[in-house]
């Protein structure tokens, strides 16, 4: 299913969900997307998967993104958006006929950091979160130098809507099997342009922000990582998992892989990252009905 709704900002904002058919949901995902993404095209795919095992999900387009309102690719404020997200979650979580299931926070790339945004926000409200090559740091080889960043900067505070941040092709960068790295170009409602500047900075600062309060992650977490990602930094992962004060938590590198773990590999190695998802989902559940 899939609607506008206006959120108390007055914001359009593009939903969809996908629920198990005849049964009631097992559980409640929340997807936080990644930069430039969408709740659909590639996301579709997964979706269903995850309803076809049982599980109700739900997803929005951030504003500016997919086909919600607003400047497309443009971020004025991460935590902004953050509260967006945390208001139409809040929304479905508490709805009467999700309120008893257990709840999930499942993000992508950016994604990823927002879901981490979300739980610092809300500590006590969620099950646990599945993140998959969260961005909690950018990698270094597609950030700018020290001094050009310095000049976007100063730039950004006159032309922030501008799109003139460096950016080398992320499809290339995100995806190892090649046929699938051509089926992003016909995601045309996808943000594929360079960087709009305080979008840039604001990634950069939430990454900063984030690297420094990993210890106060404290959720059930599940944190997947391609080992050759050349878009966040896998190390940061590694962090994340070591420094979460989360009593519960593991974290899966694999080797070989890229950015896009659930789009871009080779068939076999999406369907031992869904396994993984799954079985780690599955044992939460059972916890979550036995307390």
């Amino acid at each position: 299913m899939q609607s506008y709704e206006v959120n108390s900002k007055g914001v359009e904002i593009f939903t969809k969900s996908w629920l198990p058919e005849a049964n009631q949901p097992k559980a409640v995902i929340c997807f936080c997307h990644g930069y430039g993404d969408t709740c659909t095209f590639f996301f579709e795919g997964i979706a269903r998967k995850f309803a076809s095992a049982g599980y109700g999900v739900f997803a929005m387009d951030y504003p500016g993104f997919g086909l919600s309102e607003g400047l497309h690719g443009y971020i004025p404020s991460f935590d902004g958006l953050v509260d967006i997200v945390i208001e139409h979650y809040s929304k479905i979580k508490e709805s009467p006929e999700f309120r008893s299931l257990p709840s999930f926070l499942f993000g992508q790339s950016m994604g990823g950091a927002v879901a981490l945004k979300v739980h610092l926000k809300q500590p006590n409200s969620w099950t646990g979160a599945i993140l998959v090559a969260p961005m909690c740091k950018i990698a270094d080889d597609i950030t700018p130098p020290w001094l050009v960043k310095q000049v976007l900067i100063g730039i950004a505070k006159l032309l922030p809507k501008q799109k003139l941040v460096p950016q080398k092709d992320l499809a290339d960068l995100a995806c190892r099997e090649k046929k699938k790295r051509y089926a992003m170009d016909y995601n045309v409602i996808s943000y594929k342009h360079k960087p709009r500047l305080r979008t840039a900075l604001e990634l950069l600062h939430t990454t900063q922000e984030i690297e420094k309060q990993l210890d106060k992650i404290s959720l059930p977490l599940l944190i997947l990582h391609g080992k050759a990602d050349m878009l966040t930094d896998p190390s940061v992962s590694q962090a994340l998992y070591e420094k979460a004060r989360s009593t519960d938590k593991k974290l899966i590198l694999y080797d070989d892989a890229y950015h896009s773990l659930l789009e871009g590999e080779p068939d076999e190695m999406i369907l031992r990252v869904f396994n993984d998802i799954f079985s780690w989902l599955d044992a939460h559940i059972g916890q979550k009905l036995d307390e």
